[in-house]
């Protein structure tokens, strides 16, 4: 239970990030109350996650997630850029996310 709290507060991180977008530095009110709640869902889950995974596992993963998921959220909703390099680096990305998973217990 405690990795799926872990993937949604990452999931969350990528729907602030996201809305940040939207937001114009805070000017639009709709899409400022998304980021604002995301934000917070997305640290609440991160720390109750903490409480069962070690601080620089859990924190890695979180940001993995939210780096991930946000790259492709850029390239499939924003018309960023899907070279295969970038891909590539992804999939890094990804591997260090796995790697990290199955290396720690719980």
């Amino acid at each position: 239970m405690t990795w799926f709290i872990l993937f949604v507060a990452g999931l969350l991180e990528v729907a602030w990030a996201v809305g940040l977008k939207y937001t114009h530095g805070f000017t639009r009110l709709i899409p400022s109350i998304f980021t604002l709640v995301s934000m917070s869902g997305s640290v609440l889950l991160l720390g109750l996650a903490m409480r069962q995974l070690p601080l620089g596992t859990a924190y890695a993963v979180w940001t993995g997630i939210g780096t991930v998921g946000t790259a492709i959220a850029g390239m499939l909703l924003l018309g960023e850029s899907a070279g295969a390099l970038r891909l590539g680096c992804i999939g890094l990305i990804i591997a260090g996310i796995a790697g990290l998973k199955l290396l720690t217990p719980t």
